[in-house]
């Protein structure tokens, strides 16, 4: 089974900017796997610095784009990764999360990480099926 890198616009754009070696993307078979990132200002592509509930929206909107650029959705997520700086941030960020993920959410772990190389708080990665 061979890897395809799924090119998801406008992100793999950001991603050439910000000269990240990473694709949002990749798919092999049924599987899915997306790639954490920044929270983006979908119009510019620069990191947006927001509260926490709008730096998590940000980054599940992005996710779904992801997923459904390679032909799956929110629906086929098998399990999400979320890296944030603080566990203060527990409660606000799973008050987004539950509206993405309504019923019957997807395995998952919250990691505290110290902090990234951008001005921003979280990233979600996962895996999907298709």
């Amino acid at each position: 089974m061979k890897r395809e890198v799924v090119r998801v616009e406008p992100i793999s754009t950001y991603l050439e900017r910000w000269k990240a070696p990473a694709s949002p993307v990749t798919r092999a078979g049924n599987m899915v796997f997306v790639s954490g990132l920044p929270p983006f200002d979908p119009a510019t592509g620069e990191f947006v610095s927001a509260p926490i509930e709008r730096q998590t929206e940000l980054v599940l909107e992005q996710m779904k784009l992801c997923l459904e650029t390679a032909g799956a959705s929110l629906d086929n997520v098998m399990k999400c990764n979320i890296f944030c700086t603080s566990a203060k941030h527990f409660a606000a960020v799973n008050a987004v999360y539950a509206r993405y993920f309504p019923k019957d959410p997807p395995a998952r772990i919250y990691v505290c990480i110290p902090e990234w190389t951008g001005p921003f708080d979280i990233e979600i990665e996962c895996i999907a099926m298709m």
